[in-house]
């Protein structure tokens, strides 16, 4: 099993999945490769999370050592 820690959660959203969008180019790329797609609001991006490939990150990291 596995868990995470938050350190402080400043607002929760609900997005509707048609407005997300594909990663921008420009995205850092290890931001990139934990980043399920992006949102944009308020003029802003905000970088969606994918927890399924932090979680697969962590897997293959355990497998490697």
């Amino acid at each position: 099993s596995y868990g995470l820690l938050i350190d402080q959660i400043g607002e929760v959203l609900r997005l509707p999945e048609a407005g997300m969008e594909e990663n921008p180019v420009n995205l850092d790329p290890r931001m990139a490769k934990l980043a399920g797609g992006v949102h944009r609001l308020d003029g802003q991006l905000m970088v969606v999370l994918d927890v399924d490939r932090v979680l697969e990150l962590e897997t293959k990291v355990q497998m490697a050592a």
